[in-house]
């Protein structure tokens, strides 16, 4: 029986460019090599497409921070994925999880791992699925939205009817309505690159001056003081859910720092949270997953606040981060499901 041709691909042209390199070179090194025969496939900061030439027996995880030399220019990216059996993108970020490549694929007809062009792009922009979560009737915290365009900003409504003001008007408009904390966020944007804690009505300034850099549109959101859960679901049309696990971060609040340089962080696998809280979170996990139509995998993250208990959804990542010691392999190992049974189960949802 021959083996199924499959191209992992990752690096990217986004801020998480870097992250995508160590959960790619996780994957290729867990993939069974009995079963694929996989085509290691990165693509750089500037967009160019390379073979990742090193012997696959030999590829090892790469810390953050390090990049490839092994490779080989693709000249036609077309006729390279047309060889393929099947793809495994695992970008984090714009151009990757966004559904710009899930297009290419569609296009193709090659089948991928992962969520589809809707989900894909919905996920990705911040603004919108809570806006698809809204929808589906799941609590979140309170929020306002703003777009900018260089020096530029431009309120938008509930309704989305907009209004250019000066920042220090949206300012004044977003201390009214919601409470600090404050987190400002790029809504295009993953790794939490871009996001910031504003205490204050001149911190929110600067944190949206610094949101404006990495996206023209920006979230605002009011702080939960609470723990930080998260859980995993792996699935098509039968969809499981792994156990949930919480976040400890060593700083202030889980930023990308915290997530990926200080030694401090940790996670708790599975979380010591009362049992009802557990299923409760696991069952809103699937319901978000569906409401933004995904399929494949997703990790779903959650606030469970302090004095009331009550569980906020805070976003959901479509592609998650894929090392050895990332949160969403983690967790399903809690229920025996191995790091590369999970591969596994996702090439087999494309492959029925």
């Amino acid at each position: 029986m021959s083996k199924l041709k499959v191209a992992v691909i990752f690096g990217g042209t986004s801020t998480e460019h870097d992250v995508s390199i160590v959960s790619g070179t996780s994957v290729i090194q867990n993939l069974n090599k009995e079963k694929y025969e996989i085509y290691p496939t990165y693509i750089d900061k500037e967009g160019n497409w390379h073979k990742y030439t090193k012997e696959i027996n030999e590829i090892k995880v790469l810390p953050i921070g390090v990049e490839l030399e092994e490779i080989s220019r693709i000249n036609n990216i077309i006729e390279y994925l047309k060889q393929m059996d099947i793809a495994f993108p695992v970008l984090h970020g714009l151009g990757g999880e966004d559904g710009s490549i899930q297009g290419l694929f569609k296009m193709l007809n090659l089948p991928y791992v992962g969520c589809g062009i809707l989900a894909s792009s919905v996920g990705m922009d911040k603004v919108y699925t809570k806006i698809i979560f809204e929808k589906a009737g799941i609590l979140q915290t309170k929020y306002e939205y703003i777009k900018a365009n260089n020096e530029e900003f431009t309120y938008v409504y509930k309704e989305f009817s907009e209004e250019k003001m000066k920042l220090t008007n949206i300012v004044d408009k977003i201390g009214k309505s919601l409470t600090y904390p404050m987190f400002v966020k790029p809504s295009n944007s993953g790794s939490s690159v871009g996001v910031k804690k504003a205490n204050n009505n001149e911190e929110l300034k600067e944190a949206i001056i610094n949101a404006s850099k990495y996206d023209t549109k920006i979230l605002v959101e009011e702080g939960i003081i609470g723990r930080e859960i998260e859980c995993a679901v792996l699935g098509k049309e039968d969809i499981i859910t792994s156990p949930v696990g919480e976040v400890l971060s060593a700083e202030d609040y889980y930023s990308f720092d915290a997530k990926y340089n200080n030694q401090e962080s940790k996670t708790v696998i599975p979380a010591d949270i009362d049992k009802n809280i557990s299923n409760e979170i696991r069952d809103l996990s699937i319901k978000a997953f569906k409401a933004i139509d995904g399929k494949g995998l997703s990790r779903v993250d959650f606030f469970v606040e302090n004095k009331t208990n009550k569980i906020y959804i805070n976003e959901i990542n479509t592609m998650p981060g894929f090392t050895t010691i990332s949160m969403y392999p983690k967790l399903f190992e809690q229920i025996g499901i191995s790091y590369t049974e999970i591969l596994d189960k996702l090439i087999e949802l494309e492959r029925v």
